[in-house]
């Protein structure tokens, strides 16, 4: 059997020469095999006409298979010439012929060289599309933070704005005033802090005596 794939003429058929060819291989052995075994039984009834005949059915069934096996390698020589005639001739594609679903490489026809440019270019064009991708993704990232730090600036914005309100409502209009303003108080309310923590602690030794 042959060994070339005949890949196109698969395509083309729907099923590979060689399998084509096996199942004709295998149907004319069958045929062959049935065939002499009709011939067996045709002698082995003449036989019964002859009972003084000196040939029994064993002699007969060996003389069957001898007779059997030299039709087979005939057969076999035969259909190896057949075999080479019907893939050369009948089940092949010539080179030349086109497949209708093929059409489009007869238009668009690149040589081995043009398609490996062409496969090199479709790699540049990935790793720039992986480059791009990457830099878009820390972009976003990049953006997701400034965001983050415009929500804190615009807190302490807040918190400034509420402070300057805090000291114009008590007459302090510039911001170093309002620091000191604000110091000021603080040291005072610590101040409070203190002396009611003093006092808190001689109620409680009081309490204890």
């Amino acid at each position: 059997m042959s060994v070339n794939p005949m890949a196109y003429e698969a395509q083309f058929f729907g099923f590979t020469p060689q399998t084509c060819m096996l199942r004709v291989y295998i149907a004319f052995q069958d045929y062959l095999f049935d065939m002499m075994l009709v011939v067996e039984s045709v002698i082995l009834k003449k036989l019964e006409g002859f009972p003084d005949a000196k040939i029994s059915p064993l002699q007969v069934r060996k003389s069957t298979e001898k007779f059997l096996l030299f039709m087979k390698e005939h057969f076999d020589q035969l259909f190896s010439k057949m075999e080479e005639v019907l893939l050369q001739l009948v089940l092949n594609v010539p080179k030349h012929v086109l497949l209708p679903e093929d059409k489009v490489h007869e238009q668009y026809s690149y040589t081995k060289e043009q398609f490996q440019a062409l496969q090199e270019e479709i790699q540049q064009l990935q790793q720039q599309y992986r480059a791009e991708a990457s830099a878009g993704q820390a972009l976003l990232a990049e953006i997701e933070e400034q965001k983050c730090v415009q929500a804190e600036l615009e807190k302490t914005l807040r918190w400034f704005d509420g402070l300057e309100s805090i000291c114009r409502a008590h007459g302090t209009s510039n911001f170093k005033e309002s620091f000191a303003f604000l110091t000021q108080k603080s040291k005072k309310l610590e101040d409070v802090l203190k002396d009611l923590e003093k006092k808190s602690k001689k109620l409680h030794s009081s309490d204890q005596l």
